[in-house]
């Protein structure tokens, strides 16, 4: 008897609950091998499907959508970030798109936070000094990180994790700026500095955390005239994407010291990121860890799964995108 569920494919292995109820509700196509897949090798997968659940490695451009199958009418990806799907393509098909905001802003604050103190305190050079056995004697004026509490940090994107991030920088002293195209409101604000440029911002940002999502108006927006605009020893974190910042001007600007240090969590080009960032000592870098905790994964993959659900179920998702 032919299954009466709607087909779906799915491209990356997920967690052991999400992928059991996923079987309950739908007939599951899986990447058996959980190796990354092509564009042709999504479409040859595509072809009897009604759904796609991908991932943010999956590359689903306007090429790809536009010869998917009539049969395919929604596109769930496990991730908050969906700048790796093209969502005017989509609306020119009809495809709904979906993604899975909210649950993995607190890991994500979490690591934003890592990030910042680990830059500011040398974390990777004092690894280094473990791991290479280079720890010498104490010595008053060396090595020396930088203090955090008292200083300004900006924020670039205050939305969900950008305002989680700033209630647990608040505990350690910092002072709180953010941009963003709209104020929030007072309560949401709680006592931040609203700037309505990102230019704006920037000369009173000794830390910068860069918190938003990669759209066309973002991209590159950190850049060497941006960079400029910091205070001389400012130090960069970037928890939301790559092409948010110019890797040349940001390399640039830490290896002359006109940045004193940088904690990235994402690169451009993941994971083939500009070999550059491997040789700077004021670098504390993590390979995208934001949402990597099992709770997290666990969470993102149900919220995938409510939207499919609803999805077929003839309602509209509430993480619907297009």
């Amino acid at each position: 008897m032919t299954s009466q569920k709607p087909v779906i494919l799915v491209t990356r292995k997920l967690p052991e609950d999400v992928e059991r109820r996923l079987g309950e509700l739908f007939d599951v196509r899986p990447n058996i091998d959980d190796v990354q897949m092509t564009t042709g090798e999504i479409l040859s997968a595509a072809r009897d499907c009604d759904g796609l659940l991908v991932t943010p490695t999956d590359r689903i451009g306007a090429d790809l959508i536009a010869a998917l199958p009539d049969r395919v009418r929604i596109i769930a990806t496990f991730s908050v970030g969906y700048d790796h799907i093209d969502l005017d393509a989509a609306r020119a098909r009809g495809i709904t798109v979906t993604h899975t905001p909210e649950v993995l802003t607190e890991a994500t604050a979490d690591i934003a936070m890592l990030l910042l103190l680990g830059a500011a305190r040398g974390a990777h050079w004092g690894m280094r000094m473990i791991r290479e056995a280079t720890w010498g004697a104490w010595a008053p004026t060396h090595p020396l990180g930088h203090d955090v509490g008292g200083r300004r940090l900006g924020i670039f994107g205050m939305g969900r994790i950008g305002r989680a991030v700033a209630k647990r920088a608040r505990t350690f002293g910092l002072e709180i700026h953010y941009h963003k195209r709209r104020r929030l409101s007072p309560g949401e604000e709680e006592g931040a500095v609203y700037h309505g440029t990102l230019e704006d911002m920037l000369p009173v940002s000794d830390f910068l955390l860069i918190a938003c999502a990669s759209t066309p108006e973002t991209r590159r927006r950190i850049n060497r005239d941006t960079l400029s605009l910091l205070p001389r020893g400012a130090i960069l974190v970037n928890i939301a994407r790559g092409d948010i910042v110019d890797d040349d001007a940001l390399i640039e600007a830490l290896r002359s010291g006109r940045l004193a240090a940088a904690g990235l969590d994402v690169f451009n080009n993941e994971p083939d990121m500009d070999p550059r960032y491997r040789e700077l000592e004021n670098l504390f870098a993590l390979p995208h860890l934001g949402s990597a905790t099992p709770d997290t994964r666990r969470a993102m993959g149900m919220r995938a799964v409510d939207n499919l659900e609803a999805f077929f179920a003839g309602d509209r998702p509430r993480d619907a995108l297009t």
